[in-house]
């Protein structure tokens, strides 16, 4: 499938440089490259880790003292969304 790019001087040069390198068409050079660079991404997406992944070293390092901090987090939220909201009826 034909398909124009327009390129900067540099990087003209570069593909016309590695393809004379390699005995290679201009094309050749660039399909290439771009296989190469999906090759890059592929790789880097499967070993990249997830957010769990990242953060997983760092759950249940921390202590509270015995205070159980992490205990009925949700009704303490849902008390501090009410008393905002009803301060800002109050205006």
């Amino acid at each position: 499938m034909p398909l124009s790019v327009r390129l900067d001087s540099k990087t003209e040069n570069v593909v016309k440089r590695l393809a004379r390198e390699r005995n290679q068409t201009r094309s050749h050079v660039i399909r290439e490259a771009i296989a190469a660079f999906e090759r890059d991404q592929t790789t880097e997406s499967r070993s990249a880790p997830g957010p769990w992944e990242a953060l997983a070293h760092l759950v249940g390092v921390a202590d509270s003292g015995g205070q159980r901090l992490s205990e009925r987090t949700g009704d303490r939220f849902t008390v501090l969304l009410r008393t905002k909201a009803r301060a800002r009826r109050t205006r």
